[in-house]
Order: structure tokens, then C-alpha cells, then sequence
């Protein structure tokens, strides 16, 4: 993670961070074992969503460490990769993603890509994900508000980037800046 997701200007203690396995349904049906980095605030809840994915039957591609792609967003998602924590500013921005705080998941990247307008100009992340931009067309592994791993993040408090009004980020999964101010006070 050093000099990767984990930069020398990370305002995020490491031990503030946990390192995770999780079960996973692979897009070939068998059982994978997969890694994600979290901040420990959400750490608990994170074991508990992949465990009610992976015992029902939910098919995640792949969950390697960002780190593999080196911290690479872009990389990993075109990879279809889902993961968790990576030291990073929000694209177009500098302000921190919630992803810099080991506050977000996102899930199936490739399938359900980031959507924003940029200086007149749509942006599509990854870039090779255009054809899944269509949200009106049924397709294998897209989230939406019917979908479980929707269900389930929300269950635990997590907002989904595909409700957003200034971009749609159909991949992503944070906690709400209240509940990250409450529970910040209520664990230190």
C-alpha cells in the first residue's frame, strides 16, 4: 500500500484502516476469496454486506486491492474490480473521495460506471463502459434500486452514488457525511 493507495500525503492513520477477506461468487460461479481495505468504522458492516452477497449467490467479478493496478482507479475499474480504500481526490476536483477515508465500496465497476458532465462534456469512468450508461436497458450486473446488493448497502446506512443529481456513480456505496460525524465521535 506504500506509495500506492497509501500516499505520502494520506491524512487517514493507518491504524485507522483494516485489511479484509471476503468470500465472493465469481462471474464463473465458483467461490473466491477477495481483499478490500476499509476504514474501521465501516469495517464490521463491510463483512457483514459480503457475507449476505456471498450467501446469496451474488456475482462480483473480482475484489483484488487497488493497490494491484497501482492505486490506478481507472485501471481497476476497467478491470472490473471492486474495491474499497485508495488515497484519492474525486475526479475533476480537489476534494477527497470518500474512498481517501476507507469510506466507500464500489462494486462491478466495468457495469456500472461513474456518469458526470464535465465543462460541457460528458465523462464516462472507465472509459470502456459507454454501453452500460444506458440505465433504461436490462443487462447482467447492473445495480439499480431492485438490485440486492443495493438492498443491502442501504440496509446498513450506505448512499448509492447512482441517486446523486450532479453525477450518477452506479458503482458506488459511501456513508453520509451525519453518520460518519456521529460515529467519528461516538469511537475515539
Amino acid at each position: 500500500m506504500q506509495g500506492k493507495s497509501f500516499k505520502d500525503n494520506c491524512t487517514v492513520p493507518r491504524e485507522d484502516l483494516r485489511y479484509l477477506k471476503v468470500l465472493h461468487v465469481g462471474f464463473d460461479g465458483e467461490t473466491h476469496i477477495g481483499e478490500l481495505v476499509v476504514n474501521r468504522l465501516i469495517a464490521d458492516d463491510v463483512l457483514d454486506i459480503f457475507k449476505q452477497l456471498y450467501e446469496a449467490g451474488y456475482e462480483i467479478e473480482k475484489i483484488r486491492l487497488i493497490d494491484e493496478y497501482d492505486a490506478d482507479d481507472e485501471k481497476s475499474m476497467s478491470d472490473n474490480n471492486s474495491s474499497a480504500f485508495n488515497f484519492r481526490y474525486i475526479s475533476y476536483s480537489t476534494k477527497l473521495s470518500k474512498h481517501a477515508l476507507g469510506l466507500a465500496v464500489d462494486i462491478n465497476t466495468l457495469y456500472n460506471p461513474y456518469v458526470k458532465n464535465v465543462d460541457g462534456r460528458r465523462n464516462v469512468e472507465p472509459a470502456n463502459a459507454e454501453k452500460y450508461t444506458d440505465r433504461s436497458i436490462e443487462f447482467p450486473h447492473k445495480i439499480d434500486h431492485d438490485d440486492l446488493c443495493y438492498k443491502v448497502f442501504a440496509e446498513h446506512g450506505f448512499e448509492w452514488g447512482g441517486d446523486w443529481e450532479h453525477a450518477k456513480d452506479y458503482q458506488h456505496f459511501e456513508m453520509p457525511d451525519e453518520w460518519i460525524k456521529k460515529s467519528s465521535c461516538r469511537k475515539m
